[in-house]
């Protein structure tokens, strides 16, 4: 990493699991540890440029997340500090509630550790943050701000979205762990949607325990979320942590846009999956060639319809302060026709259904994240293709730091599981984590 986001002190590497052992055992490092972390945002804020808002009081707070910093989204509302869903729109709006998940790591006696930058809605706009490995290449979108924090050491966990692929994309660009749920799993409610058949609440942390642990935790329902199912209840140990499961099937899922995989991403893919096999996975090599032509064009139809009619009143009365790109994606949505947005959703529906029978037989699915390491430049957050299927069914997935491209950036891995099979899918991860033993830590030298 370079040297003005390097990662600070001999803690700034632990996962949540880790701190609450430590903090059970010194009370006086859990009353430091997010005073701490705040100092360590004002020392690379002015290069990173995660964070909208950072937090005034770091007290801790009783709970089993007692001493625990959490970054949150900034389209994710907080009573307390500025929620500016990235616009210039609701640039000092202060919602009167906090979100759903936001009050539920309040009552854990979590930190709610400020604001994190997001593109504007959850949308294309990007923001000022900056890749901690590489400030002149981006973090990913639309959960930039969140990544690029755990990533540089600030939080150990910090919360996103996903509706294309805003989680396990930029998660892999900043080499930390991601963790888009399954469709429903968390309750919505006071995130601003871009697409409610679509949105996600997921998380970023260090291990995959730490994500294991914040869904046991944060998985629930809610009556102002129609969309809401919740997850079979589960519990991961502190002290332990999840228990992995072990030499797992696993399908392997290239896609015919194989092609466009850079070279660096494709061996560290293929690579692990020898070290997978060795260590007694199964592994078999799977089409779905159905899903893949047909899930691109179906969820863009799906985002743009119901986009559109999110915000076709907002770039109506703020043409100066709405961007492009989300006038593009209004005009686009309108743009459909009501049978192109029906049919769409039933392929949803289809493909939902005819999906679990493609997956029997395998615990989890292997593929990629993305298609290689953060583009160059702060005017693109990557392409959310590889995504952009399991967004579209709904699915668990997670991603993992497996290797670095030819810039010295993170690459990685992403497994997928079946609907509301999240906690399977966390195990596989897990298995998968502790069998390739990467460490990203050890960046070869710029």
């Amino acid at each position: 990493m370079t040297d003005p986001t390097a990662r600070p002190g001999s803690k700034s590497d632990a996962g949540v699991l880790e701190l609450l052992r430590l903090f059970k055992a010194d009370e006086a490092a859990a009353d430091r540890y997010a005073a701490d972390c705040l100092d360590h945002a004002r020392d690379v804020e002015s290069v990173l440029r995660a964070f909208e808002y950072l937090p005034r009081d770091t007290a801790r707070r009783p709970g089993l997340l007692s001493g625990i910093p959490v970054a949150i989204k900034d389209i994710i509302a907080t009573c307390d500090m500025p929620t500016t869903n990235g616009s210039p729109v609701y640039r000092d709006r202060v919602p009167a509630a906090d979100a759903w998940v936001v009050e539920r790591l309040r009552n854990l006696g979590a930190t709610i550790f400020g604001k994190t930058v997001s593109t504007e809605f959850a949308w294309r706009h990007p923001g000022p943050t900056v890749n901690p490995w590489n400030p002149d290449h981006t973090p990913g979108g639309s959960s930039s701000g969140s990544a690029a924090a755990v990533a540089a050491g600030i939080v150990p966990l910090a919360l996103g979205t996903q509706t294309l692929g805003s989680v396990i994309r930029p998660a892999a660009f900043n080499g930390v762990v991601g963790l888009k749920p399954s469709f429903g799993a968390i309750p919505r409610t006071g995130v601003h949607p871009l697409s409610p058949s679509l949105d996600h609440v997921g998380f970023f942390a260090r291990r995959v325990d730490d994500v294991a642990f914040a869904l046991s935790l944060l998985a629930g329902a809610s009556d102002s979320d129609s969309h809401g199912r919740p997850l079979p209840g589960f519990q991961v140990d502190i002290d332990r942590g999840l228990e992995p499961q072990e030499r797992p099937r696993l399908g392997i899922v290239r896609f015919e846009k194989w092609s466009r995989v850079e070279a660096e991403q494709q061996r560290a893919f293929d690579a692990a999956i020898v070290k997978l096999r060795d260590a007694g996975a199964v592994l078999d090599e799977l089409e779905l060639s159905e899903l893949d032509q047909a899930n691109w064009s179906a969820i863009n139809t799906i985002l743009a319809c119901e986009g559109a009619a999110i915000f076709a009143d907002l770039v109506a009365r703020y043409p100066d302060r709405t961007s492009d790109h989300l006038k593009s994606l209004v005009e686009a949505g309108k743009k459909h026709a009501a049978v192109d947005y029906l049919s769409a959703k039933a392929m949803q529906e289809a493909r939902k259904n005819a999906f679990a029978g493609e997956l029997s037989g395998y615990d989890a699915l292997l593929t990629l994240p993305a298609f290689g390491e953060a583009p160059r430049g702060l005017h693109y957050t990557g392409d959310a293709e590889y995504c952009a299927p399991w967004t579209f069914l709904g699915l668990p997935a997670a991603t993992l730091p497996v290797g670095f491209g030819k810039n010295k950036l993170p690459l990685g891995l992403q497994i997928v599981g079946g609907y509301r099979g999240d906690l399977r899918m966390l195990r596989v991860a897990k298995w998968i984590e502790s069998t390739l033993r990467f460490d990203p830590g050890l960046a070869p030298a710029r």
